[in-house]
């Protein structure tokens, strides 16, 4: 199922709280680069990603999983920047441990029909092979 540009323009204009799976520490990585670009949007974006935990990236602190952001953070977006093998088992936790999720985002790339399947069963949007920070250049938001 395609996500129309009416449906990703109400995404990322009420999306409040991201948490980006797969944040990377280098400024080389495309991860590093959307984290800096989505903060620059006014978003709270909560890096996740197990090597680096307890550490700081971009002044917010690193979780190991998304299990261990605190409850209170209201995460209503995942921003995956994993391989397409790892979507589901990501969608599972997040559908878990984040009462307020609506979206779920897999970057250029990644696909997963079952991860889909899943968000959709539960009433959240997935959004596959596509970037945020290229969304609101394309829809000039």
């Amino acid at each position: 199922m395609t996500v129309d540009d009416a449906r990703i323009r109400e995404i990322l204009q009420n999306t409040k709280v991201i948490a980006m799976v797969g944040a990377s520490m280098n400024p080389d990585r495309p991860s590093y680069g959307v984290m800096q670009f989505l903060l620059g949007k006014g978003k709270r974006v909560i890096p996740v990603n197990p090597g680096h935990a307890g550490k700081e990236l971009l002044g917010q602190p690193i979780y190991a999983t998304l299990q261990d952001i605190p409850k209170g953070a209201a995460v209503d977006m995942v921003d995956v920047f994993r391989r397409s093998d790892a979507v589901v088992p990501i969608v599972e936790q997040a559908l878990a441990d984040l009462p307020h999720l609506r979206t779920i985002w897999l970057q250029l790339g990644v696909e997963s029909a079952a991860g889909a399947s899943l968000a959709r069963a539960q009433g959240v949007t997935l959004v596959q092979d596509r970037c945020p920070k290229i969304e609101y250049a394309r829809l000039r938001m």
